[in-house]
């Protein structure tokens, strides 16, 4: 049993071994338990679904902060509200897509549980090389600080800009490459269907199957903005990955019931553009000012500042069940 003592991006094997654990009990509770059937969610199950996965987020980071320090316990709990706050605009997405596809609310978990498995999996892979990357040349932090920056003042820019599935170029290639019937089949992402060319029979993907491939591309996009800005607040592996999937677990739970309200959040893109340019700036004032670090309590203040505002205009701009310029 040594190896569990050996270290592994920086934390014992017996760390990684634990939290994959949890992650995969949770899993097996959610498809194996909660919903063998698919059925559609409901607003109160969703409420308390996210209200368990949040419990459950802040207790492992009340873990990390016993068992790891104050600052790391800190760093896992701004990583945690950062990555849960810019998964929100995948929320917009998903709502999209499902919408698209026509795919009805007792359809829509299967897609989200195995988009979250593909999450896993492609979230590890990208921080692993993002931590390889700063472990070996430290500049590259500051090239994820311009990149967020960069980003954020973009979304200010094209937050009020209306998106349509219609031109999108994924959607084109699926489409063009596979065979895909014109309607759903129940649960399955690929069926037998007789070819209309041919008349024997040939497998045909399902759009279930579409919108799943669509989900898991928004969330490798979406990485591209979160797995930068959480190495920003802690270049430590273990708290980037677990906050990450944490997260991310809560707010697929969580999206059967912001999707119904969705509409009352339409100004929070501008708060998560705001927090993603504080975020990138965070390197670059902490040198200006001589710190080793920007102070992590500071930074969950700001964070918590931002998106309190954002949700708050949000709200009060929505009251009327409409969004107002």
């Amino acid at each position: 049993m040594d190896f569990l003592t050996q270290e592994f991006l920086t934390k014992p094997v017996w760390m990684w071994a634990a939290f994959l654990t949890i992650v995969a009990v949770l899993l097996a509770l959610d498809l194996g338990v909660l919903h063998r059937k698919h059925r559609e969610i409901g607003v109160r199950e969703s409420l308390a679904l996210s209200a368990g996965y949040l419990t459950l987020g802040l207790a492992f980071g009340g873990w990390v902060w016993t068992s790891l320090g104050a600052q790391a316990g800190m760093e896992y709990l701004t990583g945690f509200v950062v990555e849960k706050s810019l998964a929100m605009d995948n929320v917009f997405v998903i709502a999209m897509i499902f919408a698209y596809f026509a795919i009805p609310p007792h359809l829509q978990h299967r897609v989200l549980f195995w988009g979250i498995l593909g999450v896993i999996v492609l979230r590890a892979i990208m921080i692993a090389g993002g931590a390889a990357l700063v472990s070996e040349f430290g500049w590259v932090l500051y090239v994820f600080a311009a990149f967020l920056i960069a980003t954020g003042v973009k979304m200010l820019l094209m937050a009020d800009k209306e998106h349509s599935l219609e031109d999108n170029a994924l959607l084109k290639l699926l489409r063009k490459r596979l065979r895909v019937t014109p309607e759903l089949h129940g649960e399955k992402f690929f069926v037998k269907a007789p070819n209309p060319k041919t008349g024997k029979l040939a497998t045909f993907a399902t759009p279930l199957f579409l919108a799943l491939v669509l989900i898991e591309v928004a969330d490798v996009i979406f990485a591209v903005d979160s797995v930068p800005a959480i190495f920003a607040i802690t270049t430590d592996p273990y708290l980037v990955y677990t906050s990450n999937i944490f997260a991310i677990l809560g707010l697929r739970a969580l999206y059967f019931a912001l999707a119904a309200i969705i509409h009352r959040f339409a100004y929070l893109k501008y708060a998560l553009a705001v927090l993603l340019i504080f975020i990138g700036s965070k390197i670059f004032l902490a040198d200006l000012f001589g710190l080793e670090k920007f102070p992590p309590q500071v930074s969950l203040g700001v964070t918590f500042a931002i998106l309190a505002a954002g949700v708050f205009w949000s709200l009060w701009k929505t009251r009327s069940g409409r969004a107002t310029p």
